[in-house]
Order: C-alpha cells, then sequence, then structure tokens
C-alpha cells in the first residue's frame, strides 16, 4: 500500500474513517492504509486523534507526525519522523493482520 519508510520518516498514504466504533487499522482502501477513529469529524478532533493514534503505535511524540495533505479530507499523506526501524517493523506486522481480519 502507500507506505514509505528510509531514514527513520515514515510516509503514510491513509484513508480516515471518522466516528468509528473502535480506532485501529482495518485493512486497505485502494492503495491506502484504512485507519479508524473513533473521534467525530468535528472541529478538527478525527485529525487529533488520528495523530495521536499514530504517534503512539508508531512510539514517537505527537509533534513528529504531521499531516501533508488532507487536512479536511479522509485521505490523508501524513510523515512521521524518527521511527525506529522494530517499531515499523511492529506496524507492517499490525498492517498485515488488520488485512486478514479484513479480507483483504
Amino acid at each position: 500500500p502507500g507506505v514509505r519508510y528510509a531514514d527513520d520518516i515514515l510516509t503514510l498514504a491513509l484513508r480516515v474513517q471518522p466516528g468509528a466504533r473502535e480506532s485501529g487499522w482495518a485493512g486497505q482502501y485502494g492503495n491506502r492504509l484504512r485507519l479508524r477513529i473513533t473521534a467525530r469529524a468535528v472541529d478538527g478532533q478525527a485529525n487529533k486523534a488520528c495523530l495521536r493514534f499514530l504517534a503512539q503505535a508508531a512510539g514517537v511524540a505527537v509533534g513528529a507526525v504531521t499531516i501533508l495533505q488532507g487536512q479536511s479530507a479522509r485521505d490523508k499523506l501524513v510523515r512521521l519522523e524518527g521511527v525506529a526501524s522494530e517499531n515499523y517493523q511492529t506496524l507492517c506486522v499490525a498492517w498485515g493482520q488488520a488485512g486478514a481480519q479484513e479480507g483483504v
């Protein structure tokens, strides 16, 4: 999917689903990773929750996560800085498990 990792910088193409029952990875949407977020898309709440979720999942500070494109859209391009290779490997496993659960 839309994932690039080099020099501890991870760039993700995401399809974010706000207002979900629970936050977590949900397989793929085309060439994007699908991410469900419980927060609603009101007053930037979903974006903030998305940044917090990604930071925690990648083991980085929230300030190391930036929305490059799609600030007000479901399709987003996000950059995470300082992602250790071990954390990247853990994310890859999580994405694979989410895809298997969704039948992707």
